[in-house]
């Protein structure tokens, strides 16, 4: 474990580069989130991250900013959150930068779960480097939950967004498009918008809200493209040019659906306007989500996903194991209604030993409100 010691007035400098890190977190994907700082005793000296796919890695970026402040990298320390790759990609080796820069020690937050860019740790101790690896090694692993879904499955990463009153209401009994969080909150969930690849809703939302799920931020990087808009339901609707996301951007809409639906007058006109319109096997009363999920990667080119709800899709997401990351607004608010619709709904005559089980990965004020992130235990 690295020896460095933090101070109440600045994080640790594998803290900074987890900071950093996160500023990448969309427009690198399907890459992972990578930070660096240059250390020199006790003072960052110059810092970097990977900030777009097929751009430098975030070590070079970190030796481009050394180089910028006029400060010489030989016999200083890095600190990284992921192993240096050690092969030839978009980008050449990082080990092979470190190694001409004459760095003297790497600190290295977790190793890389990527077979063919592995391999740094040891060309870099073979090189004289002094390495150490484990420095906040849980948060650095946290930083890459959606770089492991990529490498370990087919499916896209997909975030669950929900914004709940305290006794966990989502609407109100008559399900009118009523905000339940603060104007603060809801300018982070277009934040959340402008760095996934879909949005997805569920039939109720869809007919209820009308929305037209798309990133409404006011400035936005050049050549930005709206996500997809995604519907889960059974039911199609009757007339397209009724809804604002069928009306307006047909082409980048996609209906996901029972295999019956699939084939009906409704599907036949949404199609006739440039929608898609995807059939989904599943038991009865429901759909096997994963398959959709699986074509929106590899068809569309989706990494992540953003589900916002209502309350049963959520649950579908969590209980077939897709909810990779929770990104919850609790509302100081109290409705009191009990056939007001919840924030996770679906299961019956569950006990408490049955629940699905969530760790909080970061809490923090959102205006009026709290924002919890969250992944799977």
């Amino acid at each position: 474990m690295c020896s460095w010691k933090a101070t109440s007035a600045s994080p640790t400098p594998m803290a900074r580069a987890i900071e950093l890190a996160r500023l990448g977190r969309g427009a690198v994907a399907p890459n992972p989130c990578v930070g660096a700082v240059l250390v020199d005793g006790d003072r960052i000296v110059a810092e970097g991250w990977h900030m777009r796919y097929g751009g430098l890695h975030a070590e070079r970026e970190c030796l481009v900013d050394a180089r910028s402040k006029g400060v010489t990298p030989r016999g200083l320390t890095m600190f990284v959150t992921l192993e240096p790759c050690n092969h030839h990609g978009k980008t050449p080796p990082c080990t092979q930068a470190l190694i001409e820069e004459g760095v003297a020690r790497v600190v290295v937050g977790t190793r890389d779960p990527n077979p063919v860019a592995a391999g740094g740790i040891e060309r870099l101790t073979a090189a004289g480097i002094e390495v150490e690896v484990g420095a906040l090694e849980s948060e650095c692993r946290d930083l890459i939950a959606d770089f492991l879904v990529w490498q370990n499955s087919h499916s896209t990463f997909n975030i669950i967004k929900m914004a709940a009153t305290l006794d966990g209401k989502i609407a109100s009994r008559l399900r009118r498009p009523e905000p339940v969080s603060c104007a603060e909150s809801f300018a982070r969930v277009h934040a959340l918008r402008s760095r996934v690849d879909a949005i997805i809703v569920g039939g109720s939302t869809f007919r209820a809200d009308d929305p037209s799920l798309t990133c409404r931020l006011t400035t936005l990087p050049d050549g930005f493209v709206q996500p997809y808009g995604v519907v889960i339901t059974s039911r199609l609707p009757d007339d397209p040019a009724r809804h604002v996301l069928t009306r307006t951007r047909p082409e980048r809409t996609i209906f996901m659906t029972t295999d019956t639906s699939a084939r009906s007058q409704e599907a036949d006109r949404l199609r006739e306007g440039g929608t898609s319109v995807w059939p989904l096997p599943g038991p009865p009363g429901g759909l096997n989500l994963s398959l959709g999920l699986e074509r929106l990667r590899y068809d569309l080119g989706c990494h992540t996903t953003l589900c916002e709800g209502g309350g049963q899709l959520a649950m579908q997401f969590v209980g077939q194991g897709l909810g990779d990351e929770i990104v919850h607004f609790v509302a100081p608010r109290i409705l009191g209604d009990e056939g007001a619709p919840s924030a996770y709904s679906g299961r019956q005559g569950v006990t408490m030993a049955q629940t699905l089980n969530y760790r909080i990965i970061d809490m923090h004020p959102s205006g009026s409100d709290i924002m919890l992130t969250l992944r799977p235990r």
